[in-house]
């Protein structure tokens, strides 16, 4: 690289996120000259085919990898398209740094091309949008977008570059900056002792207390200390459906996902008792949103809550707390501690009936599902599908779903056999990320294997990017569950209208062909005999693969919305 005391702010910017330890950048040449500047210092340009996809890949490649990620592009209608996946990982909590290409500073305000108000465009969906107009100043602003996205509640931040000052002279710095900030979460912050010994005290004297779990334990990596919670006092688990595999859900107290997924053949129908009759609720790391929640109904009134969460405004949001603000992983840690000061023999007397409380409802679950797991039917049943996947699940794999039904299908018919990573978009829940969420997931980690599911209503979104999956040696397995409809939309509108609209159905795809168009090798599965071998085939295999399963349009999650049709039915 250019000698620093020559070198121009996109050549600055380049050793800075090499400081920061960054070894991708998500990106489609452009700013041109940070990407010619990044490649040159060793960085890899993950080259997407559209923004929205390519900061759909960097939210999960921070999920897994435990970075910020960097995602960059041009300004105008490729900054546009940054738009809904940095709202994504904003409500989701995941750190990204995108770097935006602006107008030249003598042009803004004249109409030049492509020229937006781009600071507006961007305050809604990122905690921190700012626009460098000194070269000197580029390394104070390039760390403190790295440490609004890491620090605190995690989220994206935005750094607007105009097309000039790449290419000014940086100026050597008086004060060398030298700390690394792109990993997260950046500080680990704890409650006071006081507040832990109160908590501990209520977990020793409660008659059925239960934890709920939410994706912030997986932001904190704090599944260990949950994990050493949930044994050292006995606690039942439950999670959100970002929350799924905080805990290995073969553990006999946990629960698995809750949430809105409480119809027929559900297995919410027989766990929720559990929350209902709790009279102490420990939230870690939960917004307490709607789907976490099924509409709010399912935490009692009548019980005490304790809210884990590093965000103090999410505390007390929809149910007043008794408030341990700080990191996930740090509070867990110290308030095992704090237990250790009480007497937990009431929570051990209480073990054995309740861990067989929890092994009868799973086993209530398998019995209700059983004729659909096992159904021999064409179309093929989506569970039969996920029992398929089941089947050759390990803890090492990343499962991921795009939004809507695929992600039900994943957090409520599967059951993690260890502490794994499951991502599923639901901080917005945009249809189409589930394929390039795979993608940064691969990146992040591609000596694990990682599988999407997507619908084929989410997969029109995204079905480019499989030329980029080939192109960039991604081997991520898509399976894709082709309906022939926008399966959410028809149920949802017939329960409340009693009719659905013209856009439910789609013309029939051959995405098999689409695929082989990439490169990409794929096959059709109609019969659900072929899954599970053509599946352990596809992990074997260092190549990609598209699995199209053709199944039964009628075939829904078993969501509360639909509980009393499904009853009728």
């Amino acid at each position: 690289m250019t000698d620093t005391a020559t070198e121009t702010v996109a050549e600055r910017i380049a050793r800075i996120l090499c400081r920061h330890k960054v070894e991708f950048i998500f990106a489609q040449s452009l700013p041109s000259a940070v990407i010619l500047a990044a490649e040159a210092a060793g960085i890899r340009q993950i080259a997407y085919r559209q923004e929205n996809m390519g900061g759909a890949m960097a939210d999960g490649y921070a999920r897994i990898s435990g970075k910020v990620a960097v995602v960059a592009a041009q300004n105008g209608p490729a900054a546009t398209l940054l738009v809904p996946p940095l709202a994504e990982a904003l409500k989701a909590s995941v750190p990204i740094v995108a770097l935006v290409q602006d107008v030249e500073r003598d042009q803004t305000d004249r109409n030049a091309f492509q020229d937006l108000d781009q600071i507006e465009l961007f305050q809604s969906c990122a905690k921190w949008v700012r626009r460098v107009q000194v070269p000197n100043r580029i390394d104070d602003y390039m760390d403190a977008a790295f440490t609004v996205a890491a620090s605190g509640r995690p989220g994206p931040a935005v750094l607007l570059l105009p097309a000039d000052l790449l290419r000014a002279e940086a100026a050597p710095t008086a004060s060398p900056r030298s700390k690394c900030l792109g990993h997260w979460p950046l500080d680990r912050t704890r409650p006071p002792e006081d507040a832990l010994n109160e908590v501990a005290r209520l977990i020793a004297s409660a008659k059925a207390p239960i934890i709920v779990a939410g994706g912030g334990v997986h932001g904190a990596g704090a599944s260990e200390e949950l994990t050493a919670l949930q044994h050292e006092a006995s606690l039942p688990v439950i999670t959100t459906n970002m929350g799924k595999g905080v805990v290995d859900e073969f553990h006999p107290l946990s629960a698995g996902v809750l949430g809105s997924l409480t119809g027929p053949r559900s297995l919410g129908r027989h766990s929720l008792p559990l929350i209902e009759e709790a009279d102490l609720v420990i939230l870690v790391g939960t917004r307490t949103n709607q789907n976490g929640t099924d509409n709010w109904r399912q935490i009692p009134n009548s019980a005490t809550v304790v809210h884990i969460d590093v965000d103090p405004i999410e505390i007390g949001r929809n149910y007043e707390a008794i408030r341990l603000v700080g990191d996930a992983a740090e509070t867990i840690s110290a308030l095992r501690m704090a237990l250790g000061r009480v007497d937990l023999a009431r929570r051990h007397r209480e073990r054995a009936r309740l861990e067989e409380r929890i092994a009868a409802i799973w086993s209530a679950f398998e019995r209700d599902r059983r004729d659909v797991t096992t159904a021999a039917s064409r179309p093929i049943r989506p569970e039969r599908v996920m029992a398929e996947l089941q089947s050759i699940l390990t803890p090492d794999m990343t499962i991921v779903a795009d939004a809507s039904y695929s992600s039900m299908w994943v957090v409520g018919q599967l059951r993690a056999p260890g502490a794994m990573r499951f991502i599923t978009p639901r901080g917005l829940a945009g249809l189409g990320w589930g394929v390039p969420l795979a993608m940064g997931a691969k990146v992040a980690r591609p000596q694990n294997p990682v599988i999407a599911l997507v619908g084929d209503g989410g997969f029109a979104h995204s079905w480019a990017e499989l030329e980029t999956i080939v192109r960039m040696q991604l081997p991520v397995i898509t399976i894709l569950l082709n309906n022939g409809i926008l399966g959410f939309q028809r149920d949802a509108e017939t329960v409340k209208f009693g009719r659905y609209t013209t856009a439910c159905h789609f013309a029939d795809v051959d995405h098999v062909q689409i695929a082989r168009a990439c490169g990409c090798p794929a096959a059709r599965v109609e019969d659900p005999g072929d899954l599970t071998d053509l599946l352990e085939r596809s992990i074997r295999a260092p190549t990609p693969m598209l699995i199209e399963v053709m199944t039964d349009p009628e075939a829904h999650p078993p969501l509360s919305l639909f509980a009393n049709m499904d009853a009728a039915a």
